[in-house]
């Protein structure tokens, strides 16, 4: 059946338009607020060789395991990238980080950009002075940073006086920063944080080692291209953001040795997927690499090194409903989200998860 999967994708990709990735969601099924428990969450499994959906709990993820199989995350950790502050003469400013860049500026974007005109300068918290030193052509600035001696990066300012970058469809205050935080999390550097990892907790991933499912770290850090809207009509025609990855040798000798001793290689969330699908080559052998990816999955694609995929349900039209459809197939995932808003499942960041084997 995956197979005929693969054709019917093939055939029907370069036919897809942005609407063909629609489906109607209940605004009161976007969860607003993390629940108490991470691995409470409800899980949605998919089995690609039956076409059978099947509704479990988090907690129970490691029934879907194999001792074989590798599970693949992504430890980067979301910065608190929001920044809300005053103009030289006393005028609100919003900054939003995007990435840094070599030369320690950082990319970001500013609102309203009619007060952010190069040289412009700002204070955040009274500690974290910003100065506009370029616009550049999409209209995002790039900002210098300066702060007392006192602090000794950066980032140990930005935990003081930042907020968590929550997406646009999240209304209400996070009162714990850390829930958006996946318990792994490591190397600082996301706007966003890598979704599908919230739901585990220390204990559920000591089980996972325990039954003899390997665990291994890459790393990509989530920009806010995540939430673009898809403009264009027809899917390829959409041009994807591009965002900082590394993988270590360490990590790919292990995906790969699991790999050649037939386990499956299931990647927690579509970050850890893009980065898998970015530096395997033609036999989906995993290399490690470091640098920038921009790959855009969607109906059609060939999988070269993801066998599973642990992930949360998406925005209607976007890139990331593309993606799992490009691993199960678009009318087997409209199919399986119309049940979950029938099953009132709790939908995006804070949302319930899926499971595609």
């Amino acid at each position: 059946m995956e197979e005929n999967h693969v054709i019917l994708n093939e055939r029907c990709a370069t036919d897809l338009v942005t609407h063909d990735f629609y489906y109607d969601l209940p605004e009161e099924l976007i969860a607003q607020t993390p629940l108490s428990r991470r691995d409470g969450s409800r899980l949605m499994v998919l089995d690609r060789k039956t076409g059978e959906i099947t509704h479990r709990h988090f907690y129970d993820i490691c029934e879907y395991l194999r001792p074989e199989d590798v599970l693949v995350v992504n430890s980067s950790r979301v910065i608190p990238a929001r920044l809300i502050g005053l103009s030289q003469n006393g005028s609100p400013i919003e900054l939003l980080l995007l990435r840094m860049q070599e030369n320690g500026r950082w990319e970001c974007l500013v609102r309203p950009g009619k007060r952010a005109r190069e040289g412009a300068s700002f204070l955040f918290g009274g500690i974290l002075h910003a100065e506009i030193t370029e616009i550049l052509p999409d209209g995002n600035r790039l900002v210098s940073f300066s702060y007392p001696a006192a602090y000794t990066s950066v980032y140990e300012v930005l935990d003081l006086v930042g907020n968590m970058p929550l997406p646009p469809y999240i209304t209400e205050k996070l009162e714990d920063k850390e829930r958006y935080q996946t318990v792994y999390a490591k190397e600082r550097g996301s706007a966003a944080a890598p979704t599908a990892g919230l739901h585990f907790t220390t204990e559920l991933l000591e089980k996972v080692r325990a039954s003899g499912t390997a665990y291994a770290e890459l790393t990509l850090h989530v920009g806010l291209g995540t939430f673009r809207p898809v403009k264009a009509k027809k899917i390829q025609d959409h041009l994807m953001h591009t965002e900082h990855f590394h993988i270590e040798q360490k990590t790919a000798d292990l995906i790969n040795e699991r790999r050649k001793s037939g386990g499956r290689v299931v990647a927690v969330g579509t970050t850890a997927c893009r980065v898998l699908e970015s530096v395997a080559d033609e036999n989906g052998i995993v290399h490690p690499m470091s640098g920038e990816t921009g790959i855009f999955i969607y109906p059609g694609y060939r999988f070269r090194a993801v066998d599973a995929l642990i992930t949360n349900f998406h925005l209607p039209e976007s890139t990331l409903i593309m993606l799992v459809s490009a691993l199960a197939g678009r009318d087997y995932i409209l199919r399986a989200y119309r049940e979950a808003v029938r099953e009132r499942y709790r939908f995006f960041s804070f949302g319930d998860a899926m499971l595609i084997v």
